[in-house]
C-alpha cells in the first residue's frame, strides 16, 4: 500500500511517533466517552505547540482535508470525534501541556489547551489561587475542551461558566493564520471579542492553543452538607434562601432512584437509613469558617435528614454520591445524555412529567446543577429504534418551557438537528456566516453544531 501522502507530511511536521495511521492506536481517539459515537479518522496528528498547529492546519487546508479538534475526548455529544467516512484528521492537542508562570498580582495564568483541568489545579495552589471551574472529569477534562464547550461544572453558582474564567485565547484558523488574544486586559474596547466568540464554539472555528485564565483567591474553609428532601419543589424552594450566603459554592441535586444506582455500582454505604425521594449537595467556602452560616440556612431548612461533613475525607464522601452518578450510570450500559437547562420554575413540574412522556421507552436518573436549573437526563433501556423520538419528545419539552437543548457539553453531533428548537431561523443564518467567514471551505469540525445540509 502506497503510504498516505498527507501522513508523510505531517510526520515531517511533529514526528512520526505523533502521526498515527494504525488502526489499534487510532481507536481511543474515534469514540467518545459515552462509547455512542464512534467514528473512524483519517490519522490522528498530535502536535506539540502552535507553530505545529499552524503547520498542521496549513497542509490539510491545502490538502482540503477536514481536521477535528481533540482535547480529552471527556464530551458527552459526539463534537470531539470523526465522523465514519475515514476522510478526516483528529488534532489531538493532548501535548500543548505548557503552564505559564502565575502572574499573582493579576491573578492571571497561561496554560496549553491540552492541559487537564487538575493539572491546572494544582499548579495555582501554590500561590493560594484557583480556577474558578470544576467538574468531576478534572483529571482528564482540558482547558481547551472546556473553553470550546463553554464547560460549566459544579461551582457556576459562585464563579459562572468557563466563559466567565478566561480572559484571553490563542488559536489557529483553518487556513493556519494564529489569532493571538493572549494579553487578557480586564480594559480593552477596541472591537469584538473575538476571545468570547471562540469560546463555546465547539471546534467549529479554530483550534485553541492556549488560554489565559482569570483566578480566584483559594478559600481554605469549608463545610459541605448533604440533605435529604421530600421533593424537588423544597429542594427550589430552599434554594432561595441559599442564595443568599454569601459563602454558596455548590448546589448540587439528586434523586432516590440515582442514589439507589450509585450505591449498587460502587459499593458507597448509604449516606442515610431512611430512603428519600431527592437529595440535595451542598458547599460552602469562605476564608472565615462558614459552618455557622450555612447552619442558620438549614434552620428552617425542609430537609427530612442532613450529613454535615466534619472532615475533608467526609466532604469527599459526601460529593462522592453526586460524582459517581455518571460512571454508575455508565456501568449499568449505554446511557442516552441530554444535559438540558429547564427553568427554576418549571423544574419540578419537568421531573414529574418526564416518566409518562418517556411513555415506557426509557428508565430516566435525573441529577445536576440546582442553581442553574442544569439537568443532566440520564436514559437507560432505549431501544436503538427509539433514540431519535425520545430525543425529540425531552428536548421538545424544554424548548416549550424556555429552556435550553444543551446546558454545558455542547450541541455536537448528537444534537445538530435539534438546534432549531432554541435558536431561530435568524440566529442560525448569523452563526452560519461566522462559520463561513472563519472556515469558509467548511474544514474545521465539519459536522458539529449545525445539522448538514442537504
Amino acid at each position: 500500500m502506497e503510504p498516505d501522502p498527507l501522513a508523510t507530511r505531517l510526520s515531517a511536521v511533529v514526528g512520526d511517533a505523533h502521526v498515527l495511521t494504525d488502526p489499534s492506536l487510532r481507536a481511543s481517539h474515534e469514540s467518545d466517552f459515552t462509547g455512542r459515537w464512534v467514528g473512524r479518522s483519517r490519522l490522528v496528528v498530535r502536535p506539540a505547540d502552535t507553530a505545529q498547529v499552524a503547520e498542521v492546519m496549513r497542509s490539510c487546508h491545502a490538502a482540503g482535508v477536514p481536521i477535528v479538534p481533540q482535547g480529552g475526548n471527556t464530551g458527552l455529544v459526539g463534537g470531539s470525534v470523526p465522523d465514519p467516512s475515514g476522510t478526516e484528521v483528529v488534532l489531538s492537542t493532548r501535548r500543548l501541556t505548557a503552564l505559564g508562570p502565575i502572574d499573582v498580582a493579576a491573578r492571571r495564568v497561561t496554560v496549553g489547551a491540552g492541559v487537564p483541568l487538575a493539572a491546572v489545579r494544582r499548579h495555582v495552589a501554590s500561590r493560594e489561587l484557583e480556577f474558578g471551574v470544576d467538574l468531576a472529569s478534572r483529571d482528564s477534562a482540558t482547558l481547551g475542551g472546556m473553553i470550546a464547550t463553554n464547560a460549566g461544572g459544579e461551582r457556576v453558582v459562585r464563579y459562572g461558566t468557563t466563559r466567565a474564567n478566561v480572559v484571553g485565547v490563542e488559536a489557529v484558523l483553518a487556513d493556519g493564520s494564529v489569532l493571538d488574544r493572549l494579553a487578557g486586559l480586564p480594559k480593552d474596547n477596541t472591537g469584538y471579542d473575538l476571545t468570547g466568540l471562540l469560546v463555546g464554539s465547539e471546534g467549529t472555528l479554530a483550534v485553541i492553543t492556549r488560554a489565559r485564565l482569570a483566578l480566584v483567591p483559594h478559600l481554605p474553609r469549608r463545610v459541605t452538607a448533604l440533605l435529604a428532601l421530600d421533593s424537588l419543589d423544597a429542594a427550589v424552594s430552599l434554594l432561595t434562601d441559599l442564595r443568599r450566603l454569601e459563602s454558596l459554592e455548590l448546589v448540587e441535586f439528586f434523586t432516590a432512584d440515582g442514589l439507589a444506582l450509585v450505591l449498587d455500582k460502587s459499593g458507597l454505604p448509604a449516606p442515610f437509613r431512611t430512603t428519600h425521594p431527592v437529595y440535595l449537595l451542598v458547599e460552602c467556602a469562605g476564608r472565615r469558617g462558614p459552618a455557622e452560616e450555612l447552619a442558620d440556612a438549614l434552620e428552617k431548612a425542609p430537609a427530612r435528614e442532613v450529613a454535615v461533613a466534619r472532615t475533608a475525607s467526609d466532604s469527599r464522601r459526601l460529593a462522592a454520591y453526586r460524582e459517581r452518578h455518571t460512571e454508575s450510570l455508565n456501568a449499568a450500559g449505554i446511557p442516552l445524555k441530554l444535559d438540558v437547562t429547564v427553568p427554576l420554575a418549571d423544574l419540578p413540574a419537568f421531573a414529574a412529567e418526564l416518566p409518562a412522556l418517556l411513555a415506557g421507552r426509557a428508565t430516566p436518573y435525573l441529577f445536576g446543577h440546582l442553581a442553574e436549573g442544569n439537568v443532566h437526563v440520564n436514559l437507560l433501556d432505549v431501544a436503538p429504534d427509539d433514540e431519535e423520538a425520545v430525543t425529540e419528545a425531552v428536548l421538545g419539552r424544554v424548548a416549550a418551557a424556555g429552556g435550553s437543548i444543551s446546558a454545558e457539553h455542547g450541541i455536537g453531533r448528537a444534537k445538530s438537528r435539534h438546534l432549531h428548537l432554541t435558536r431561530s431561523a435568524a440566529d442560525i443564518a448569523v452563526m452560519r456566516s461566522v462559520k463561513a467567514a472563519l472556515d469558509p471551505d467548511h474544514l474545521l469540525s465539519p459536522h458539529t453544531l449545525f445539522p448538514d445540509r442537504d
